[in-house]
Formats: C-alpha cells, structure tokens, sequence
C-alpha cells in the first residue's frame, strides 16, 4: 500500500568552508575614522608594530558588537577574517592592554585632537552645551583613582570613579568632552576639568546648561568672565520658602505647561534671575514617593516594636554587624503609645516639608519661563547619553586595571558612543532610534566569504534592513 508523505524531508547538510562575520559595525567605524582623519591622531604614539589606528578601530568595532573582556577582545580580533578587515597581522593579547596603555598616558592630547577634527569636520549649528557627572563602579582595589563616594550605580560596597561629560545641546547632541576623576569627587569640583576640557571650543555668548550639584559661584564666576551664559538650578532655600512659597498662588503666576500643570514667577536680581516653578506632576510624585516612605518607616518601627515586645534580639539589618564593634542597642518606639493612624500621621509631618512641587532655575539671561524650562528640560539627553554608555555601549564593568588602562578603556567608550550619536546628528530619521537598535543592525549585517574552488572567494552581503541601509549605503562607507 502506498502512503503519501505528508512532512518534508530533513534537510541534509554538507560541510563548508564559507565563513560569515558581522561586517555592518566594521564599516562604520572605518568611515568615521576615514572622515575625521583620526589615523593622524592615534598613529604618532607608536612607530613599530601593527598600526596603532587599526588596533584601535577593532577594539572600537568590539565594544560595538561583542564587548566582553580584552582577553576576548584579543581572541575576537585574531579571527582571520577580522584581522583581513582591518588589515591586521595577528599579535598577542597583551597588545591590546599596551594599547589601552598608550590611550591613557596620552588622553588629553588626543581628546583635544579629536575636538579639531569634530569642528573642522562639521558645521555644527551652535555651540551651547550640556554637562553632566555620573559614577562607575571599579571591581578590585589596586587603581589608585577608585574612591569610595556616592554611587550612582547604588554600590556603595564598591570603589568607583567619577565620569564627566559634555556634549553640543540640542539638536546636535553630539559628545565633545569626556573628564575622570577620582570618585570621591563631588560635581562642583569635578566641573572644573570638564569645563576647561571644552571652554576654548565655545563661542561667546554660548549657553551651559548643568543640574544644581555643580552649582556654586566659583564655577558660576568663571561662565561669566569667559563671557558665556548658563542655565542651571539650585536648591529651594528658607528664603524662597517665606517669600514664595508660602504666599504661592497659581491666579497670579504663569501657566508654563498645561501638560504637567507647570506654573512660573520670575525674581529679578542685579547678576542673575531666578525662576520659581511649581508643578503639579511633580508634586503628586513626591508626595507618593514621600507616603511610600512613611510606609515603610511604619513597618521597620512595627517590627522593632515587636523584638521588643518579645524580648527578642533586633533584626540584623537594624544592627551593626561588625565582629570588632561591640555596641548595646537601646530602642523605644512610640507606636505603643499612639493608633497607627496616628503614628503614620507623625511620619507625614516630619516627611511632608511644603516645598513638594516646587523648583528653582537660576540664569544670567532675561528668558521667558516657557524658554528657560526648556532649555533646562533638553539637559536629559545627556542623561540619555550615560544611560547609553552604561547599558548600551556598556562600558562597565571597569576591572582591576592600572589608572591609564581605565582611561584608556574609557576613551574606547567615548569614541564608540561618539560615532554612534554622529550617525544619529547625520541622519534625521534616526534621531530618537536607540542606540541598541542601531548596533544591532549594523551587527546583524553579515559578509559571506564563499569559497567556491580552491583560491576563489565571493563575497556576499546580507540581512541589510532600513537602518544599515540607510547608514551605509547612503554615506558610501568603504570595506
């Protein structure tokens, strides 16, 4: 009896000696390279061996697509087909940390370079600039750099160090600086090496734009004597709270946004302005992050109340858990002499402070409230820029490393985000595409090598999509 076959056969595969590599990322980095010139740069720090440009331009195209460790940095390089990409010879793995090396013991030179090449390369449209300070965390204790302070990264446990940057505000939002600091560094001190980094490629009249933690008149002197402008903020003060806020009424204020229910007064002062605003969104925020506090601090008071009640030893996260302190705790909650509600009502008042909603920008321009709060509402872009270093260039975690193999990962970092956001300022319509969408386009482009007979190669292109096409195709990027 017959019987009709009604799945296909299995496919029957035959051994190759075709080789595919993610080519997109390569022809990119080449082509900002090519375009900046930046060969000239890097080529004047080391005479013998592999070219020092090329050894950089794979580690930039490996942070862009792998972007492991440099012992899988050297392992992915050394692949055939790679070093034919970049016209390498193979070379072993502590190349790579020569180079990060020689980066680093020459960083300011080379950034200072890099910044020619930028504003000889582009006409940029303005030169204002925004600046900002993060943290990243430093696995190991050697480098001398790594300090202990406040962790944006929420480590506290770790060493870290101290990260600043400055890039053309909008529409550009290209970066132009990167400064490294030890991380007990506070922002108002750390403004200064990264306001020198970039001040020289300023115009007069330019405007900086930077949050209240590097805000004091030292730095605030040194705008106004290089005769440029700045918008930034500052803390809500017992002045502001007598005279404004307690006497705050919405009828005679501005409506800035309606969106968020945002309303503004203007104080004139001799060398500056103030801009009070209230807004509403902002003041339903807090107020629920500041009753999610009480909350919790009903709940940690509940079960102290409860080991004593017991007679029970205090929980061990309420205790100093250190074998060479000895230390006696004495703990008395209120919470028997009062209902809950009006324990939580005690936590509101010494919580709740009246100042909720309410911001103060501080300028030595005369601007609209409309005007100002924008320009202070695109500094998040360079919020968006350390969330695209961190998450999506990745350039944690920084390992036990001398000081200038940091640096030197770092400006790996920075040039790999760099030509990123100089795709994104080139091409309009991938403005507001996330970085991690573009680096997988580019690393999903893939080059076939077929080899048909023996010492024929075709090459093939593949899994091109609106992105890379739009990237390559448009520019001409050279293989």
């Amino acid at each position: 009896m017959l019987t009709k076959q009604t799945e296909p056969r299995a496919v029957e595969l035959e051994p190759n000696d075709n080789i595919s590599f993610p080519i997109g990322t390569a022809l990119v980095v080449k082509d900002y390279f090519r375009k900046l010139k930046l060969s000239t740069i890097f080529n004047k720090f080391k005479r013998k061996g592999n070219d020092l440009s090329l050894l950089i331009q794979s580690m930039v195209t490996y942070r862009l697509t792998e972007n492991q460790s440099v012992t899988q940095a050297s392992d992915w390089i050394n692949r055939k087909e790679v070093l034919e990409t970049f016209k390498l010879n193979e070379f072993e793995q502590r190349t790579l940390y020569r180079v990060l090396e020689i980066l680093g013991m020459n960083r300011e030179e080379i950034m200072l370079c890099i910044q020619d090449r930028l504003f000889e390369t582009y006409q940029f449209e303005h030169t204002n600039i925004n600046m900002d300070w993060t943290s990243l965390i430093l696995f190991g204790d050697k480098c001398p750099i790594g300090k202990r302070g406040y962790s944006r990264d929420h480590r506290p446990d770790k060493k870290q160090i101290t990260l600043g940057v400055s890039e053309l505000a909008n529409p550009i939002n290209v970066p132009i600086g990167m400064t490294v600091r030890e991380g007990n560094i506070n922002d108002q001190v750390h403004f200064t090496d990264t306001y020198d980094q970039v001040k020289n490629r300023l115009k007069p009249g330019s405007i900086l734009v930077f949050d209240q933690g590097a805000n004091r008149k030292l730095n605030i002197d040194r705008i106004e004597y290089d005769r440029l402008k700045y918008v930034t903020a500052r803390q809500i003060n017992m002045s502001d709270e007598k005279k404004w806020i307690r006497k705050f009424d919405k009828k005679k204020t501005e409506l800035v946004d309606e969106r968020y229910g945002v309303y503004g007064l203007k104080n004139m002062f001799p060398s500056r302005i103030n801009y009070l605003f209230y807004s509403e969104k902002l003041y339903h925020d807090q107020i629920e992050s500041k009753l999610r506090k009480v909350d919790k601090l009903f709940k940690e008071a509940e079960v102290i109340q409860a080991s004593i009640d017991n007679d029970r030893r205090l929980p061990k996260r309420y205790r100093i858990n250190n074998p060479l302190v000895d230390c006696e705790y004495t703990y008395q909650t209120k919470l028997s002499m009062m209902s809950e509600e009006e324990a939580k009502e005690v936590l509101r008042k010494a919580s709740i402070t009246g100042r909720e909603g309410f911001f103060c920008l501080v300028s030595n321009m005369d601007l609209t409230l409309k005007e100002v709060l924008s320009l202070y509402r695109q500094k998040d872009s360079i919020e968006k820029l350390f969330n695209s270093l961190k998450n999506e260039i990745d350039i944690r975690p920084l390992r036990v490393w001398s000081e200038y193999s940091i640096y030197g990962a770092l400006l790996i970092g920075f040039l790999s985000q760099l030509f990123m956001s100089l795709v994104r300022y080139e091409h309009a319509q991938l403005k507001h595409t996330s970085v991690k969408f573009i680096r997988v386009s580019l690393m999903n482009l893939t080059l076939t090598v077929e080899k048909e007979n023996p010492g024929v190669r075709r090459h093939v292109f593949s899994n091109f999509d609106w992105i890379s096409t739009l990237i390559l195709c448009k520019n001409g990027a050279e293989a």
